[in-house]
């Protein structure tokens, strides 16, 4: 069962994917580097868990940090965003398929429970569908069960958010999205989130808005702050309730990455980002 005190939620989160060999070492660097939330999937396409998990076990073993220490977050995917290394059968239903990831989640990561079970996306790029109801339930029963803390849903609409609530699904404690700052930053999900009291996720906040770094506004304000382009978008997105998520490889960006947690902006600077590009 989870730890009767719990870590709390960390204000950053280490993402994982697209690691492949080097996940491990990454994690491990992370960690040591002073992360203590780390987002994952069982999804083999785009994360290797099963490193993740090897990553966490070197950082136990080198007394960086304990399980209670931490913030896991991982993932159920469905079949068409996986390839052929399933973390499940197939052919069961999908109430058993999220049973059985989560059992493989757990043996990869080397913990009896993760702090955070998303829904990978939803089954249907606009609407919330049975085969969401099923699962999400399912989820639930991981929750009640004790095999996780809280539960989230990633890449999703409004329309989704707005369905889910409407067939009265109990709400997720996180949402975590793709944010593009050409699609205002993906301001109406937030709007949703913010009025519910969930946490907004936010990832490939860098990669998905390399115009945003290069803009002019960003520069100026890191060079009053002396900070760099990445350390500006993410302190905006603390300023604006999000939780940002990084997935660097590099050891200094780390380093800032973190540091920017105590970078203030002035309300001016965050409304002339939050419209800089929508």
């Amino acid at each position: 069962m989870p730890a009767s005190q719990p870590s709390p939620i960390p204000d950053f989160l280490y993402g994982t994917a697209w690691k492949e060999d080097r996940t491990p070492a990454l994690v491990e660097l992370a960690l040591r580097s002073g992360f203590r939330g780390i987002d994952t999937a069982n999804q083999r396409r785009h994360y290797f868990e099963e490193g993740v998990g090897q990553g966490l076990a070197a950082a136990y073993r080198a007394g960086i940090v304990t399980r209670d220490d931490l913030f896991l977050q991982t993932k159920f995917t469905y079949r068409r965003g996986q390839d052929h290394r399933l973390p499940y059968d197939p052919d069961a239903s999908l109430s058993t398929q999220v049973a059985q990831s989560m059992a493989s989640s757990l043996e990869h990561l080397g913990t009896d429970h993760v702090d955070s079970y998303v829904l990978h996306g939803p089954s249907s790029g606009y609407d919330w569908t049975d085969d969401d109801a099923e699962v999400w339930e399912s989820m639930t029963k991981e929750r009640n069960a004790g095999r996780t803390r809280l539960l989230g849903v990633s890449n999703v609409s409004l329309a989704h958010l707005e369905q889910m609530e409407a067939v009265h699904a109990e709400a997720p404690a996180f949402v975590q999205n793709r944010c593009y700052a050409r699609l205002s930053w993906d301001r109406e999900v937030r709007r949703f989130c913010r009025e519910r009291k969930i946490i907004y996720q936010g990832f490939s906040l860098l990669t998905a808005n390399v115009e945003v770094l290069r803009d002019p506004l960003i520069a100026r304000l890191a060079a009053r702050a002396n900070a760099t382009p990445a350390q500006i978008v993410f302190a905006f997105a603390r300023a604006v309730d999000m939780l940002p998520l990084t997935g660097t490889s590099n050891a200094e960006h780390m380093k800032l990455d973190l540091a920017s947690s105590a970078l203030p902006l002035s309300p001016e600077a965050v409304n002339a980002i939050e419209t800089l590009a929508g």
